[in-house]
């Protein structure tokens, strides 16, 4: 309660604060990790496995994926869920910049969560997190697989690529117009860049594509 009101203390500023810190750091950074590892498949199955396996064996796995990546998940996609819930986006009527951001951000960070369930139940759940480059290529085989993942590797990209553009504004860093613009091109050349990445890398895996061979020795 506060002294001088009796009302209840409002913390949302610091929710909020958090919540755009997570959706760069850990959830950003692990996003960017995961891709370049699976980028390996653009190199050859068999470095695309070394990668895997070597990830796969790191002691503590699982414990450290909870602790650093899923609660801050968890965290992430509940609160995002609050604020749109309880927020109001009226792009309609006033088309300004940081509305359709509000709304982008929304719905690609639904399509994001929605991804990486499914995500997470056939990579750690249905194969105990031991994917190869043959699984991959099985699950790319059918269409449907390949349209759904690419829709969501998409949204998780958008997504922080919006975040980045609202956590350097939220936190200070973007105070000025200038600056704020240059946040914006900054979250769209991240959204770009790892669209590209992960419509390549499902290429590779889906038509047995390694346009980075010439690397091995």
């Amino acid at each position: 309660m506060s002294a001088s009101t009796g009302a209840p203390a409002d913390h949302s500023f610091y929710w909020r604060k958090l919540h755009s810190l997570t959706g760069i750091l850990p959830i950003g950074v692990y996003l960017v990790v995961h891709l370049w590892e699976n980028s390996y498949a653009l190199v050859s199955p068999e470095k695309y496995n070394e990668i895997s396996q070597g990830m796969q064996t790191i002691p503590w796995r699982v414990p450290v994926e909870i602790a650093v990546l899923g609660l801050p998940i968890l965290y992430h996609s509940l609160y995002g869920l609050y604020v749109w819930w309880s927020g109001k986006s009226n792009v309609v009527q006033y088309p300004w910049v940081g509305n359709w951001m509000f709304t982008v951000q929304r719905w690609t960070g639904l399509l994001a969560l929605l991804f990486i369930g499914f995500h997470v139940w056939t990579t750690r759940i249905l194969e105990h997190g031991k994917t190869t480059f043959a699984s991959m290529n099985h699950q790319f085989e059918s269409t449907a697989y390949v349209v759904f993942y690419l829709i969501g590797v998409t949204a998780c990209a958008v997504h922080l690529g919006v975040g980045i553009w609202n956590f350097l504004c939220k936190w200070g860093l973007a105070a000025t117009v200038r600056s704020q613009r240059a946040a914006g091109y900054l979250g769209v050349l991240v959204a770009v860049t790892l669209t590209v990445m992960g419509f390549a890398v499902v290429a590779g895996v889906r038509y047995n594509w390694h346009p980075f061979s010439s690397y091995l020795p």
